[in-house]
């Protein structure tokens, strides 16, 4: 017992800086520490270099955290408490998704919370890449929503969880309204809902196995106006 102490100890040294590790040499090298803190300040960097390609992953995903629920549970030595967290995740350019995650830390639940909504990302078509195709409707459980698309310069017209979806989306023009709840579960739920019922004319054209501007014409434009908005549209 008395080894494996000294062993955290330096290895907490290590941790924190070299100079910390010399501070404690007297100990370390009456009872062959020199060695021990060695491997602890190399662990200590072997960590950091494992860090380093992790952090590369993450660049361009959108992290935003929605939601943190701290729970109690009354044990016989007192409360015990948990917290679970929600968590959307998106690239800025059509993928989104959410995940929640609990664990008896914050940090442990939002790392839960953001491998779950990692697994579960969608692709929603985007037009002209900053707002939505058509117009829909989603609903989860007491929660229902209402998704427009709306023209150049709009923003975000969106309140608390689904603001996040969109900016993780990549959505910038958008007016959205939500009623019956207001529990970011549902919300967010509801959200996604509508989302995966988004198509563009490009999908349906080739579901239908027609041409995007013979979509575009029926509405009486001319074939040279659906010619040139079909070009324009990039999903």
């Amino acid at each position: 017992m008395a080894d494996e102490n000294t062993i955290d100890t330096v290895d907490v040294a290590g941790d924190i800086g070299g100079d910390a590790g010399e501070s404690q040499g007297r100990r370390g090298r009456g009872r062959g520490g020199n060695r021990e803190g060695g491997e602890g300040r190399g662990r200590g960097r072997g960590r950091d270099d494992r860090r380093g390609p992790k952090q590369e992953e993450d660049d361009g995903i959108i992290e935003k955290l929605v939601h943190i629920n701290r729970v109690s549970k009354t044990v016989k030595g007192g409360k015990r408490f948990g917290f679970a967290a929600l968590v959307v995740v998106g690239d800025g350019q059509g993928r989104v998704g959410f995940g929640h995650g609990k664990a008896r830390e914050v940090p442990e639940a939002i790392t839960k919370a953001t491998a779950s909504a990692r697994k579960k990302m969608i692709r929603v078509p985007l037009k002209e890449g900053r707002t939505l195709h058509h117009d829909g409707n989603g609903r989860f459980g007491a929660g229902k929503v209402t998704l427009r698309t709306a023209p150049p310069g709009t923003g975000i017209i969106a309140g608390g969880p689904m603001r996040a979806v969109f900016e993780s989306l990549g959505v910038a023009d958008v007016v959205t309204k939500s009623v019956g709840t207001s529990n970011p579960y549902n919300m967010i739920r509801a959200t996604f809902d509508a989302l995966q019922d988004q198509t563009s004319p490009k999908s349906v054209a080739q579901r239908r196995g027609k041409k995007v501007a013979d979509l575009l014409g029926r509405g009486g434009a001319s074939a040279a106006e659906a010619e040139a908005e079909a070009a324009a549209i990039v999903e």
